[in-house]
């Protein structure tokens, strides 16, 4: 299962110690979209300070207008609202969706927490119609609990 082959190469990057945060989280978000072949944007959002608003942070994919996403607004505002996974099979069969292109056909956010709180989450859009499976929010989950132990 390539899951458990990048595992040990989140932790690898997530623990040099010669790279900044960011770089560190565009060297996962390059990672992930490198070896599974359905994730077609990975990108972090974070709460913006003391705003109920998320902010993006790096990403790899195509370039995004959506750079503030207000709580309960789209799938991430939702997810930072509920904390909890939201697995879009269908994005269209979405009321609440916000469009960043027309070849997006699914999406997973997964929140990180740090001490408890909800700080941001992981983004991912697939092309591929219901790609997600519960590998792929398990696998994100143990993606989120490494990134947050840099944050």
């Amino acid at each position: 299962m390539a899951f458990e082959t990048l595992k040990p190469q989140i932790e690898t990057i997530v623990s040099n110690t010669t790279s900044t945060r960011d770089e560190k989280l565009l060297q996962i978000c390059q990672l992930l979209d490198d070896n599974i072949s359905y994730y077609n944007w990975v990108g972090f959002y974070f709460k913006n300070g003391d705003k109920n608003e998320l902010k993006l942070g790096p990403y790899v994919g195509a370039p995004t207008d959506h750079t503030i996403i207000p709580f309960g607004k789209g799938i991430c505002g939702q997810v930072a609202v509920s904390n909890q996974n939201f697995v879009v099979p269908d994005v269209a069969a979405q009321d609440n969706y916000i469009a960043c292109s027309i070849t997006v056909k699914a999406e997973i956010v997964v929140p990180i927490f740090v001490n408890g709180e909800n700080i941001g989450q992981i983004d991912i859009d697939s092309n591929t119609p219901d790609p997600f499976t519960e590998a792929d929010e398990r696998f994100l989950e143990f993606v989120c609990s490494k990134v947050s132990e840099i944050l």
